[in-house]
């Protein structure tokens, strides 16, 4: 199979890259726009790999998305490509609404175009795979989960731009039978990740002996899923999946933000409390700081529909994925100080710029 993925240099994009280089046998193209948040770094151990290639470029660039699918002729579009960061949404919400919205709007209409031109039949496996957020859901009580089924009731402009590329995305299967699967993920963990992201950023500033900010007093649950778990099924979906379904996936691990901190301040304390000059668990560093705008309380997903239809499940446990996550940031110290600093962003490694043929 051949598969597009946009937004393969961001966090869960290089994660599903690395796992279709290195364990199946499919053809991968990767069109990212190489942001902030993009990082080519996290692909070195595939870029050599025959069966890979990039290409930079924005979705938002009807010619180049049209050049892309023309040239590749893929057979399925894994779409990450996002902005995701809530609190950078609450300062910059146009870039995302640029890039979630506009961005999303001409994937779709560059995917109806290109079908349109083969022979009925031809492409009949093609999948648009639309990958959104739990977050589309808003804000779950004590109790309950999100489903499927569950009504939008997005908080911030990150979750009400998801959302809306999601009801995009549904709209054009029904209105021009474009073949489209959704999966809504809850939170993502694991290596790779941009430390603005609450486990990494806790890690580098609980390393570099700086305060640990929990927002408000650190009750907000989330549902933890370890990011290879989630590359995992967004496979299963892409090959497996009924058109025109969405599938929630989550990992079954709910933690409130200050236990995920706490956690991440024994694995520290265990590995260099004995040594460490700072003397004293890593948990004194934690801050409470003044809560978000509009923070969602809860969130929790039902995976029920994916376990069952398609026989996926997490196979990492919140601690097991929590400490591989430590000890992988422990052992690329190099690989976060240069996303710290932004050098990786002046090497690009591994590009083209021009599209890939055929």
């Amino acid at each position: 199979m051949k598969i597009l993925v946009t937004g393969g240099a961001g966090f869960i994009g290089s994660a599903l890259i690395r796992y279709l280089v290195n364990d199946t046998d499919h053809l991968i193209l990767n069109l990212d726009k190489l942001t902030y948040a993009g990082n080519m770094e996290s692909l070195i151990d595939v870029e050599s790999s025959p069966r890979y290639r990039a290409v930079v470029g924005d979705i938002a660039d009807a010619s180049l998305v049209s050049a892309v699918l023309a040239d590749f002729q893929p057979d399925a579009i894994m779409h990450l490509a996002a902005e995701s960061h809530v609190d950078r949404s609450i300062v910059s919400p146009s870039d995302f609404i640029q890039t979630n919205i506009v961005g999303t709007l001409v994937l779709l209409e560059a995917a109806r175009y290109y079908l349109e031109q083969h022979p009925k039949g031809e492409k009949a496996n093609f999948k648009f795979h639309h990958i959104s957020t739990d977050e589309v859901f808003g804000s779950l009580g004590v109790t309950g989960y999100f489903q499927e089924t569950t009504a939008y009731d997005p908080s911030s402009p990150y979750s009400a731009s998801k959302a809306s590329s999601d009801h995009l995305v549904r709209a054009w299967n029904r209105t021009y039978g474009l073949p489209v699967v959704i999966t809504n993920c809850s939170n993502n963990y694991g290596p790779y990740q941009f430390p603005e992201k609450l486990i990494p950023r806790i890690i580098e500033n609980a390393i570099n002996g700086n305060t640990l900010p929990v927002y408000g007093d650190g009750s907000q649950i989330r549902d933890w899923l370890y990011v290879d778990d989630h590359v995992r099924a967004l496979l299963c979906v892409v090959i497996n999946g009924r058109v025109g379904e969405t599938y929630n996936i989550g990992g079954n691990n709910e933690w409130t933000n200050l236990k995920v901190v706490e956690k991440i301040c024994a694995l520290l304390d265990e590995r260099f409390l004995k040594d460490s000059a700072f003397g004293k668990s890593y948990k004194d560093l934690i801050s409470f700081v003044d809560d978000r705008p509009g923070h969602d309380q809860r969130y929790a997903i039902d995976s029920t529909k994916i376990s069952k239809e398609l026989g996926w499940s997490p196979q990492e446990s919140f601690d097991t994925g929590l400490r591989k996550t430590v000890d992988w940031y422990l052992s690329n110290r190099l690989w976060s100080s240069r996303v710290a600093d932004g050098s990786y962003q002046q090497d690009r490694l591994g590009l083209t710029s021009e599209v890939v043929k055929k």
